[in-house]
């Protein structure tokens, strides 16, 4: 089960649903047997701006930061960490990207959960790997796949 704690600390308005977010979750998480809490924090470009400064030593905003968390052997707990996602560079992304915001929504939730899973995109294969993981999931619950250039004529 997946205990999740939606923070909406953002001036966007139409965001997902919680029940939204549990769904894409889920699509990650479905062959996880152990109890899990996740809290997802949707922010906008200031906070994100200064928690990438702090936690990743970069200058201005991005589109999700996952924050695993790692309990001491002797003390298990079931949070397996937090995603914060800034809700305007989300959007942007989409329009700039020519993606339905769903889905694009869709891609950062899985794609910050691959994280907090332990997967990562430093190395190519290790890229290659993670990426092809988001686009069976993401297809696994009816998007496209998010690498695919569309070609949209205006």
């Amino acid at each position: 089960m997946i205990f999740l704690d939606v923070q909406y600390a953002s001036q966007v308005t139409g965001l997902p649903s919680k029940q939204q977010f549990r769904s894409w979750l889920n699509a990650v998480l479905m062959d996880h047997n152990d109890d899990v809490e996740v809290v997802i924090r949707i922010t906008d470009e200031q906070e994100m701006s200064e928690l990438n400064r702090r936690y990743r030593q970069r200058q201005g905003t991005t589109n999700i930061l996952s924050f695993p968390f790692e309990a001491p052997d002797q003390m298990p707990m079931s949070l397996l960490g937090d995603l914060v996602v800034c809700a305007p560079v989300v959007e942007r992304e989409a329009m700039q990207q020519r993606k339905s915001l769903d889905a694009h929504w869709a891609h950062m939730i899985i794609h910050g959960a691959l994280h907090l899973l332990g997967y990562d995109h430093i190395e190519d294969n290790e890229a290659k790997a993670m990426e092809k993981t988001e686009v069976d999931l993401l297809k696994s619950i009816g998007f496209p796949n998010p690498y695919e250039r569309v070609d949209l004529h205006d």
